[in-house]
């Protein structure tokens, strides 16, 4: 791996970890149309390291507190009916369908789903998805609404971006307005939810980012996985108070349009030939 694209995959990583356009997809994009080969799936977990730093960060009170009340409500009944103890349930049986459909289907995630068919088709599919949530959700809950269906719901969503596409944040801000969460509160809920699934995968993969087993799959250096995971905790900091800003006035149809036109470009470009799709 170069240095230029070390540091230009950890800027998209940044930028798109948390919005609903899939993160993973567009490495793999980015990596084929202009390095004509892929990072592999293990360079993309490490890097999420760097933006769940950002979430560890910006979300620190918040996080301190949940673990706090969940911790003191295992021995202290009074504390279990609210909301900081239920959320931390609700986090952790939440993650269990990411690692255990990760762990299920490993080979195939790294190998066949990498494929650009499946990129593109899925972007374009499950941006319909997301119009239609937005369309429908009434948006009525707010976090103090949030109740055990809920997480597991979204811990079911949450795995489905275990295919690149699909979008880890698309998939969840997906279920969450199908289930009337407003924006704002299933995508807080989507960021505490992604902290066990993306850290551990990161760290797993660790080993694997300097050995890839995929053929054609780019190796990077120890100081450049340094490097790209930091340029995606910088990026990915400010890309999370951006979003939280955002859906919070606006509607989510530019990511629904934003997701069609890249879908079908690479389309486009896979039926012309002008880049391959493995």
């Amino acid at each position: 791996m170069t240095w230029v694209e070390a540091i230009v995959l950890g800027i998209v990583q940044g930028l798109t970890e948390f919005l609903p356009v899939s993160s993973s997809g567009h490495l793999r994009i980015t990596s084929a149309l202009f390095f004509g080969r892929d990072a592999g799936a293990s360079f993309t977990a490490v890097t999420q390291l760097g933006t769940e730093a950002a979430v560890l960060i910006y979300f620190a009170k918040d996080i301190g507190r949940i673990a706090r009340t969940w911790l003191v409500g295992i021995v202290d009944r009074s504390v279990r009916s609210s909301l900081d103890y239920r959320m931390g349930w609700y986090v952790i049986i939440g993650s269990i369908p990411i690692g255990l459909f990760g762990f299920l289907f490993k080979d195939a995630i790294r190998e066949t789903a990498r494929n650009l068919w499946v990129v593109a088709t899925t972007l374009i599919v499950f941006a319909f998805v997301l119009a239609f949530a937005e369309y429908w959700g009434r948006q009525s809950r707010t976090l103090e609404h949030f109740r055990m269906r809920d997480g597991v719901v979204m811990g079911f969503a949450q795995a489905m971006a275990l295919i690149p596409g699909v979008s880890r944040s698309g998939g969840t801000l997906t279920a969450g307005l199908l289930l009337n969460l407003t924006r704002e509160a299933a995508a807080r809920y989507s960021f505490l939810l992604a902290i066990p699934a993306v850290v551990m995968s990161g760290v797993f993969s660790i080993p694997d980012v300097f050995e890839p087993s995929a053929p054609g799959t780019a190796a990077p250096s120890g100081a450049q996985m340094v490097v790209a995971t930091l340029v995606a905790f910088v990026i990915g900091y400010a890309a999370i108070a951006w979003l939280l800003r955002y859906v919070a006035h606006h509607t989510l149809y530019v990511f629904v349009l934003y997701r069609v036109a890249v879908g079908t470009l690479v389309l486009a470009l896979l039926m012309t030939g002008t880049i391959a799709a493995t």
